[in-house]
Order: structure tokens, then C-alpha cells, then sequence
């Protein structure tokens, strides 16, 4: 019998194949995106030392008070611009987008484009 593998699982090979691409500097940190079935999570992290410099998720109060629901397009829209707006306050201008092996569709994309509106470049 054929067995297929999980979505999770390809997703895990994606990004980890990903990563091994991609890294972020102190000069370009990258700004990784998970989304759960119910929350998206954002953050700018310098893999050269490993910190966290800057996150976002709709999890957070000051977020979650402006959305309807958390798992929609307009709710990783509005984490991309928040994101964005905290990077920009701790000088962070570039940085390296890491889709975190999702495809670049849906709610990633609007993640994405809702931080280049906002001023981040990548």
C-alpha cells in the first residue's frame, strides 16, 4: 500500500532545505513566519547570534483586540504591517524573508506585501 507523507512533514523538509539557504546577518536579519490552524507568529532574528531582535503574533493583546478572527488573510496582513512597524523602530530597514516552507500564497503573501507596504525592505 502507498503511504503518503504529512503535509507537516513536507513542509519541515521544505524549510529545512530552505535554511540551509537562507540566514540572516546582522546587517540583513531574517524575518521567519510560522502559521498555526488558528495563529500566525512573526519574527526578525540574527542568525549570527541567534536572537530574536523584533516579534509579532496574533496572540499579542494590542493585536488581537483589532481582529475578528486570527487565521485569515487580513489578520497576517495586519501582522505584517505591525512587524513592520516594530523593525522600523528598532532601526531594522532589510531584512530576508524566510516562509518558513509554506507557500507563497494566501496568507504568507499577504504577510509579506503588508510588510514591504509598511516599509520593510526584502
Amino acid at each position: 500500500m502507498v503511504s503518503k507523507e504529512s503535509r507537516t512533514k513536507i513542509r519541515q523538509n521544505k524549510h529545512r532545505r530552505m535554511r540551509s539557504r537562507i540566514s540572516g546577518t546582522t546587517e540583513r536579519p531574517r524575518l521567519a513566519v510560522f502559521r498555526s490552524n488558528n495563529h500566525m507568529y512573526a519574527q526578525i532574528i540574527d542568525d549570527t547570534v541567534g536572537n530574536t531582535l523584533v516579534a509579532a503574533s496574533t496572540l499579542q493583546k494590542d493585536v488581537k483586540a483589532e481582529l475578528e478572527k486570527t487565521n485569515n488573510v487580513e489578520a497576517a496582513a495586519h501582522l505584517g504591517t505591525v512587524i513592520a512597524k516594530k523593525a522600523l523602530e528598532k532601526g531594522i530597514e532589510e531584512v530576508v524573508f524566510d516562509r518558513g516552507g509554506f507557500i507563497y500564497q494566501g496568507k504568507i503573501a499577504a504577510l509579506a506585501d503588508a510588510a514591504r507596504e509598511a516599509g520593510l525592505k526584502f
